[in-house]
Order: structure tokens, then C-alpha cells, then sequence
């Protein structure tokens, strides 16, 4: 038996994904032409944008091979991600996950899904630009998750590269997105270091090695 698959993480995750099924079916007003990242955030704030279940699946098998002391997210929304992350730090009985989220009410609504599953004790949601408050964070960074606003993977890869070990995974969701493509010319390039292979599931995610 794993963290991931036990009352009360996997009773919050099961409500959380039926949840989001739901996404599909939201009426969302026109955005305003050159709206911050803070105006898009509230926007989207009802919105759960959640990583699938076999993608939850492979993030959590990849942090129980992995065993990084510090698991680092960008773009934790409601926290479905997040608790793939955390259950594989909880069964690896090491080890804690620093999350971003820039919407005040996701921000809010993750932290009450943590505690209730049993690893807000685990997590740490920063709430903010990530871009600044990611920049707080010391090293050894293991394992990434790329799952923010899609034309930030590549700042915040720089921003974290520094501080990643060797080794690292940095795994990009949504990797078939248009927007993910300058991230996708820069790990996939051997000159920056990366041993990169793109995983087919749902929207596609990235898995590069910090080689």
C-alpha cells in the first residue's frame, strides 16, 4: 500500500479529478486585451487546469525513483499535481515540496486540499510571481514541475538551473502545446546539458535530465 493510493489523500484526489472534469463546462468572459498575469490568474481562478491521473501517476512514481529532498512546482492551481508530488515524498520518507501559485484563491483552496489529504505538513504553496518567489528557494532542487503559464517554462528553468543537481528531472507538462516550444529547443539541445525525452500522455510532458 502507498500514500497515493490510501484514504485520505486518494479520496481528496478522486474528488478533485471529478471535479475538474468539469472544466470543459465553464462559461469564462472575454480576457481584456494585455491583461497582467495577475488579471489572467483570477480570470482563470475557477478553473482547475489539472495534471491527468496517469500523468499524477508517472509524477509520482518519478519522485519515489528520484528521491529529491526538494520537489519544486510551478503552477499548483487546486493542488491535484501537488499531491502526486507530495505522496511520493511521504512514501519516500524524505524529502519536501516548495509549489507557486499566483491566484489568491487557488492558492487558499490548495493549501485546505493538502491539509485535508495529510501532507500540508509537507508542502509549502508561496503564493506570488513565481519568477519571485522561486528565487527564495536554496538548493538541491531534484525534481521540477513545469505546469504554470506555458511561456514561463524556459525563465524558470533559468531561474532554477543554478540550484538544480545533477541529475535533476524537470518534467514540462503539456509539452504539445504551441507556447512550449522554446522550452522544448532548449532541453532538447545536448549543448544545455539536458538528456531530454518527450512522454506521450494526455498533452505530452517533457522528462529532461540535468545530465
Amino acid at each position: 500500500m502507498t500514500t497515493l493510493r490510501t484514504p485520505p489523500l486518494w479520496d481528496v484526489l478522486e474528488r478533485l479529478h471529478a471535479a475538474a472534469d468539469n472544466d470543459s463546462e465553464l462559461e469564462l468572459g472575454p480576457l481584456p486585451a494585455g491583461a497582467s498575469s495577475a488579471e489572467r490568474a483570477d480570470h482563470l481562478a475557477q478553473v482547475y487546469m489539472p495534471v491527468s491521473a496517469e500523468g499524477g501517476g508517472l509524477l509520482y512514481s518519478l519522485v519515489r525513483a528520484a528521491r529529491p529532498q526538494i520537489v519544486v512546482e510551478f503552477g499548483t492551481s487546486y493542488g491535484i499535481s501537488t499531491l502526486y508530488l507530495a505522496a511520493g515524498v511521504r512514501d519516500n520518507e524524505a524529502g519536501r515540496v516548495v509549489t507557486t501559485e499566483l491566484s489568491e484563491t487557488k492558492v487558499a483552496a490548495a493549501r485546505w486540499n493538502l491539509a485535508e489529504a495529510g501532507v500540508g505538513d509537507l508542502v509549502e504553496v508561496l503564493p506570488g510571481d513565481a519568477l519571485e518567489t522561486l528565487a527564495t528557494i536554496d538548493g538541491p532542487i531534484g525534481l521540477v514541475l513545469l505546469d504554470g503559464w506555458k511561456n514561463l517554462y524556459l525563465p524558470v528553468l533559468h531561474l532554477l538551473e543554478p540550484r538544480l543537481t545533477p541529475g535533476a528531472l524537470v518534467i514540462a507538462d503539456d509539452s504539445s502545446f504551441d507556447s512550449v516550444q522554446p522550452y522544448l529547443a532548449y532541453v532538447r539541445d545536448p549543448a544545455n546539458g539536458y538528456v531530454s525525452t518527450a512522454f506521450p500522455v494526455e498533452d505530452g510532458m517533457e522528462i529532461s535530465c540535468r545530465a
